[in-house]
């Protein structure tokens, strides 16, 4: 059975929407997804157009949406359309719309720097961490494969909220200079059920070596997957 999957992407380039995207459509068509591409938001206010999809992926860093198509997207959730997305390119995304926000169960908020690199834009915020997948993510068909993993990358302070269902934290640790007294517990990995709809999202994904990295692209894959209406996981 084929399915109907929808990519929006665009935004901020330093995300490199295109390459991130591309890179997941070998396996988006081995999951039997017919893709379509957009370069905008502009099809979310488009009802007739949104009831096509079971997927919706999107890579939309910052960025702009109109209320309508805010509007759009949460209803083609709340519908059974599945949402997936991955970094800034979903959970950064429309940041002055409260509405999108709430959709996603998290907004990113900052990435820690080294005290002595705070301020700095050409020093790239990265720091090595591992990923830990839950006791819920131990047993649900996205993550229970995989293991613990170490990755140097940025690490995502984000603030949410617990609608999701989180598959896999990281510990932000403290480094000297830093205002926050002690290690904090951050969601890399979460699902939530939104209507008759799934959303499955990941703080990982800055760069696209980070996606190709095998334990990141599986778990993209394996989420996009079980978000799409129909067929899941």
């Amino acid at each position: 059975m084929t399915r109907a999957c929808l990519i929006v992407r665009g935004g901020w380039p330093g995300h490199d929407p295109v390459a991130s995207t591309d890179h997941f459509l070998p396996a988006l068509d081995r999951m039997n997804f017919r893709v379509e591409i957009e370069d905008t938001p502009e099809i979310y206010a488009d009802a007739d157009a949104m009831a096509r999809y079971d997927l919706i992926v999107q890579s939309v860093t910052m960025g702009s949406a109109t209320v309508d198509e805010v509007e759009g997207l949460r209803a083609a959730v709340a519908a059974g359309a599945g949402l997936a997305g991955w970094h800034g390119g979903l959970i950064d995304s429309f940041r002055n719309a409260p509405d999108y926000l709430q959709l996603t169960g998290a907004q990113f908020a900052a990435h820690p720097h080294a005290p002595e690199d705070r301020g700095r834009t050409d020093v790239d915020p990265y720091r090595d961490y591992t990923v830990h997948v839950t006791d819920a993510g131990a047993v649900h068909p996205i993550t229970a494969s995989l293991d613990d993993f170490a990755v140097s990358t940025e690490q995502y302070w984000v603030l949410t909220d617990s609608l999701n269902e989180v598959l896999a934290t990281c510990k932000l640790v403290p480094g000297d200079g830093d205002e926050w007294s002690r290690p904090l517990t951050m969601p890399v990995a979460w699902t939530r059920q939104w209507g008759e709809g799934r959303i499955f999202a990941t703080t990982l994904g800055h760069t696209v070596e980070l996606l190709q990295m095998p334990q990141v692209s599986a778990l993209i894959e394996r989420g996009m997957d079980w978000a799409a209406r129909d067929q899941r996981l």
